[in-house]
């Protein structure tokens, strides 16, 4: 099993490259409702791409499939998936979901014209998954860990992961038959929590996709392109040697990571006072 890579840009070039690199999923953001209050005080990516960059990306891409995150459903949302599958998005992505009525609706307006992803990243979807499991037409599930732990009031997001809330919901959504995937990684080797351990933990629970970190390719010169190749392949050489990892070795894995998230929130913690 190989991890679905798929990487956030509007810029061609840039998309050209991820692709040529073996990046599998080239993601368009278009949400923009709400994601300024929510994440207005982290350190994260808000997009501000547009119709036109569907298109643009889409004259580019071959090989990837080409991701469009909409908008959470609202009195717009019928045009904005209507034009986002007339500019030739192979897969929508649905964010901020709180109830099985909000995803019944979106699949319906989508109608089967496009393969259908649930961003899941809020505590009533979580609470309310088995009857949103229940509905049919549900391609994939990604959680977001981002939001998620911002709905349930943690620290650090991925006390999500560490915690089981991640496990869970990959246990449910798993039994049903749809793929499924959480969160996003670092270039390996980077930060206290090391993409290494966060993907070795893909592979424990199953998970088929993560997303790329703005880490991997910002820029765009040419030792960018060398350099972005590098790293994916990097990613690569690293899935391949987990496949000959043994049930212990996956759990002992599990416990660094909880005893490294442990460790990161309580510097937090101590850092903000509380």
């Amino acid at each position: 099993m190989a991890l679905e890579l798929m990487m956030i840009t509007n810029d061609v070039l840039v998309a050209r490259e991820a692709e040529n690199a073996g990046v599998n999923r080239i993601f368009i953001d278009m949400e923009t409702l709400g994601k300024e209050e929510r994440q207005g005080h982290l350190d994260t990516v808000k997009s501000n791409h547009s119709f036109e960059d569907i298109k643009n990306v889409r004259r580019v891409v071959n090989a990837s499939e080409l991701m469009v995150r909409v908008n959470p459903m609202n009195c717009e949302s019928k045009g904005e998936i209507e034009k986002v599958i007339s500019c030739g998005a192979d897969i929508i992505m649905l964010p901020m979901f709180k109830s099985a009525k909000e995803v019944r609706k979106f699949v319906d307006i989508v109608d089967k014209r496009t393969k259908i992803c649930l961003l899941l990243e809020t505590s009533e979807a979580l609470v309310r998954i088995d009857e949103i499991l229940e509905i049919e037409g549900i391609d994939e599930i990604h959680i977001g860990l981002n939001d998620l732990h911002l709905s349930l009031g943690v620290d650090f997001m991925f006390e999500t992961l560490s915690g089981g809330i991640v496990e869970y919901l990959l246990c449910k959504v798993r039994k049903k038959g749809i793929k499924c995937g959480f969160g996003g990684i670092a270039k390996l080797g980077n930060g206290d929590l090391s993409a290494e351990k966060i993907i070795a933990e893909h592979y424990r629970l199953g998970s088929k996709m993560v997303i790329l970190s703005r880490s991997f390719y910002n820029s765009k010169n040419d030792d960018d392109v060398s350099v972005f190749k590098e790293e994916i392949e990097k990613i690569r050489k690293y899935e391949r040697s987990l496949v000959s990892w043994s049930e212990a070795e996956f759990e002992k894995n599990r416990l660094e990571l909880v005893d490294i998230v442990r460790g990161i929130v309580k510097r937090r913690r101590e850092c903000s006072g509380n």
